[in-house]
C-alpha cells in the first residue's frame, strides 16, 4: 500500500513538472542620468574565441585571466547599444548587427519596442565606428530602420569605410565590412540624412559630445553624455573583454585597425573613469554593459551598475 502511494506521488510530481522554458526577458535596462533617461538595449550575444582574437598577450595568459573570472573561451560577448532621451531629442548610439552577423544577434529593434519606444521616434543615430555589429541595425531589409533619424559619424570614419578605393584594396576577409557599411548607410545618404562631423570634441545635441578616439578604426568615436553633473561615457569598441583587458589594458585585439593607437586611448579612458568615478557604457561587456571602474594595482576592476526599478 505504501509502495503504491509512493509510486502515485512520484508520478504526480513527474506529471506536474514543467519543461525548461529557455530564453531571457526582453533585453533592456533603464536608468536616470540627471534629467536624461538612458536605456541600454541588447542586440544579443555572439561567441568570441578570445584566446585567438586578443593580441599583445598569449593564449595561456588569456585563458588564465578568463578562468579567474569563471569563464572560458569561446565566451558569449554581449552586443549593446544605448538610447539617450534628453527630453528634446531621442538619440541612439550604435544599432547592433541586425542580420549582418548571424542568428544570435539582431534583437535591438524588438528590445527597443519592448522598452516602450518605436524606431520612428529616434531623432538621431550616432555610430561609434563602422563595423557590422555596430551599424547593421541601421537597416530594416533594404530600408532605413530609423526613418526619421539623422545619421552621424566622424568624417574620418565614414570617409574610410565608404571609399570604393579602400574597399577594393582591402584584404578579402575585410571586404565584407566595407560592403555592410555601404549598404547600411545607403538609404540615409540618399535621403540627405547622413551628416558627418569633425573635431576632437564636438557637441552634437546639448549634453552629448562626440570625442575622437581613433585606433580601433580610423575615426572611432566615444560619446560623452552629461546632465546635472552626472556623466556616462559610451566607449564603443575601446575595449572588448572585461576579464582580460581591465586587469591588463595593454592587451589589444586583432580587429584593431591600429593597435598601437588603440591601446593608449584605452589606458587614457580607463584612468580617467577610475579617477573621476563617472558611469561607463561598453558595447561588449555583459549586458547592460554599464558600470564604474576602480583602480587596482596596475589594472582596474569593473563594478557593474546597481540594478534599479526607478
Amino acid at each position: 500500500m505504501l509502495a503504491l502511494a509512493a509510486l502515485a506521488f512520484t508520478r504526480g510530481v513527474t506529471e506536474a513538472s514543467a519543461p525548461m522554458a529557455k530564453g531571457q526577458a526582453p533585453g533592456w535596462f533603464r536608468m536616470k542620468l540627471g534629467d536624461f533617461e538612458v536605456t541600454a538595449l541588447s542586440d544579443g550575444t555572439i561567441e568570441m574565441p578570445v584566446d585567438q582574437f586578443l593580441t599583445n598577450t598569449t593564449p595561456e595568459k588569456v585563458k588564465k585571466a578568463m578562468a579567474a573570472a569563471f569563464l572560458k573561451s569561446p565566451v558569449e560577448a554581449s552586443v549593446n547599444a544605448y538610447l539617450i532621451n534628453t527630453g528634446p531629442k531621442l538619440v541612439l548610439i550604435d544599432t547592433g548587427a541586425a542580420a549582418v552577423m548571424g542568428p544570435t544577434l539582431g534583437k535591438l529593434i524588438q528590445n527597443l519596442r519592448a522598452s516602450g519606444y518605436k524606431p520612428e521616434q529616434v531623432d538621431e543615430v550616432y555610430i561609434t565606428h563602422m563595423h557590422g555589429d555596430h551599424l547593421g541595425g541601421l537597416l530594416a531589409g533594404d530600408k532605413a530602420a530609423f526613418p526619421n533619424a539623422v545619421l552621424r559619424t566622424a568624417k574620418a570614419e565614414s570617409d574610410y569605410w565608404l571609399s570604393p578605393a579602400n574597399a577594393d584594396k582591402a584584404p578579402e576577409n575585410v571586404k565584407g565590412f566595407f560592403k555592410a557599411a555601404a549598404a547600411a548607410f545607403k538609404p540615409y545618404i540618399a535621403a540627405g540624412k547622413h551628416k558627418p562631423f569633425e573635431g576632437a570634441d564636438v557637441e552634437l545635441v546639448p549634453g552629448v559630445h562626440a570625442i575622437a578616439a581613433a585606433g580601433h578604426t580610423p575615426g572611432h568615436t566615444i560619446y560623452s553624455v552629461e546632465s546635472k553633473g552626472e556623466k556616462l561615457m559610451l566607449w564603443g569598441d575601446l575595449m572588448h573583454v572585461a576579464a582580460v583587458q581591465f586587469p591588463d589594458p595593454s592587451v589589444t585585439i586583432q580587429f584593431d585597425n591600429d593597435s598601437k593607437a588603440a591601446a593608449p586611448q584605452r589606458k587614457k579612458q580607463f584612468a580617467d573613469a577610475a579617477a573621476k568615478g563617472y558611469y561607463v557604457g561598453v558595447a561588449h561587456i555583459s549586458f547592460p554593459g554599464i558600470g564604474h571602474l576602480r583602480a587596482e594595482g596596475a589594472g582596474y576592476v569593473w563594478v557593474p551598475v546597481n540594478y534599479t526599478t526607478k
